[in-house]
């Protein structure tokens, strides 16, 4: 038997490389036998339940000059912008992420909050079978709906697995470009290399004089071929299986429950309402909005300097 074994290694010749292409393999059919009979219904569908929390460095934002409490207010300002629950209702050809609707106390929307609102993504629908992506956006009470086709990543799959609840999941990278107004990912300028400038202060500044956004990001995904959907939170998808985590620079999305073929099914539709545009497009608005705002706001403040 030893020496079958040893003889059959000699005839493939194999490599690290095709050991770990076997072993993927190998994962991959064992995940497949995993497979809930659930997912084969004919009118299959499910819901997935996802959080998101993304990282900020107070220090990096003045934060060294705030005191304790003013630190955890700041905190707790930005936890209601950055700290959100999505459900994913999809089934194998199409899908809508949004964000799942909580009664918020009154006034938690004012300040950073109130305007970080204007800038979070709205419902979003994807359809796989026709490469096609929707948002439904509000921005400052106008309604738009973004079209585009999918964004495409270049995954790069490994071997590497985990599990998340009941299911095993595999690892997939891909590097991705940063929409410019993905606040989720914005960092403080770094000062200029020259000290000795000092800065302008009868130039008006605003907060996005402030901030900078990478060009490009890594995206690690954690995907379960047990649920054979090439589906995702928000515009990830394209692995060959659900998506259940994603971790995006300062951002992690993670899935906390899974209902496959629920008793009460969603019409699983494409938004329609709102003024269409394509994603370069909004940006356009966006950008023209925020210079609108940048001339109220520096008119006025030149005139209580008057």
């Amino acid at each position: 038997m030893c020496s079958f074994v040893r003889q059959i290694e000699k005839d493939i010749k194999l490599t690290s490389t095709n050991m770990n292409l076997l072993n993927k393999a190998y994962l991959i059919v064992l995940m497949i036998l995993l497979i809930p009979s659930a997912t084969y219904a004919q009118n299959f569908q499910g819901k997935a339940y996802y959080f998101s929390k993304t990282s900020v460095d107070m220090d990096g934002w003045g934060g060294r000059k705030m005191s304790e409490e003013q630190k955890k207010q700041m905190a707790d300002r930005m936890r209601s912008m950055f700290e959100k629950t999505y459900i994913l209702t999809f089934d194998r050809e199409s899908s809508t992420y949004k964000e799942d609707e909580v009664l918020e106390a009154p006034g938690s929307r004012g300040g950073f909050g109130k305007w970080g609102s204007s800038f979070s993504a709205g419902m979003q629908y994807k359809n796989i079978k026709l490469q096609q992506f929707l948002q439904d956006q509000e921005f400052f009470g106008k309604q738009f709906l973004i079209s585009d086709s999918l964004p495409k990543l270049e995954w790069q799959l490994g071997t590497e697995t985990k599990q998340i609840g009941q299911y095993l999941c595999m690892k997939a990278t891909a590097i991705k470009t940063v929409d410019e107004f993905d606040w989720r990912s914005m960092r403080r300028k770094s000062p200029p290399k020259d000290s000795k400038v000092k800065k302008d202060s009868t130039k008006t500044t605003t907060i996005s004089d402030e901030i900078e956004i990478p060009k490009q990001i890594e995206v690690v995904a954690w995907y379960t071929p047990q649920i054979p959907v090439s589906q995702g939170p928000g515009e990830f998808w394209g692995l060959p299986g659900l998506i259940l985590e994603v971790n995006t620079d300062k951002t992690t999305i993670l899935c906390s429950k899974i209902i496959l073929n629920p008793q009460e099914k969603d019409e699983i539709e494409a938004p329609k309402k709102g003024d269409v545009v394509s994603r370069d497009g909004y940006n356009d608005i966006v950008k023209k909005k925020m210079e609108e705002m940048r001339s109220m706001y520096g008119g006025r403040r030149n005139q209580r300097r008057k």
